[in-house]
């Protein structure tokens, strides 16, 4: 399988941002929740390496969850615009804007059926995930 690495790049109340990169190419951009101490579906998860495994999601389908981070489960990649959606888990999008006037990821959809696409029949990988905001 491909590396995977999300660099953040920049954190407010709005949301983390940062990148998805494949194999050192950036991807897509992303959006967690700002960090509020790792608690459970508000805040973005701690840096570090985690395992990631496919996962058939009851709301997302066909998706990945990072799994060992501590003190949490069900931490998905999937759709979705704003923090507000994140529900703790990783927003992929085409690019940074705004949707209802606030900061969100656009084009998630269609970003995130490439994402599931260039993972192909992968069964797990292993994503690093860095702070640099």
């Amino acid at each position: 399988m491909k590396k995977m690495d999300i660099v953040r790049l920049e954190t407010s109340q709005a949301g983390t941002f940062g990148v998805l990169r494949m194999d050192g190419e950036v991807f897509c951009v992303t959006l967690e929740p700002p960090d509020r101490g790792n608690r459970p579906g508000v805040s973005c998860i701690p840096a570090g390496e985690y395992e990631c495994r496919r996962v058939a999601s009851p709301s997302f389908g066909d998706t990945f969850e990072i799994a060992g981070v501590p003190g949490r489960t069900h931490i998905l990649f999937h759709q979705g615009n704003v923090a507000a959606d994140t529900r703790g888990c990783v927003l992929l999008g085409r690019s940074f804007g705004e949707v209802c006037g606030r900061r969100a990821v656009v084009s998630s959809m269609p970003t995130f059926r490439a994402f599931l696409a260039r993972c192909g029949d992968a069964r797990s990988f292993t994503v690093s995930i860095e702070d640099r905001a």
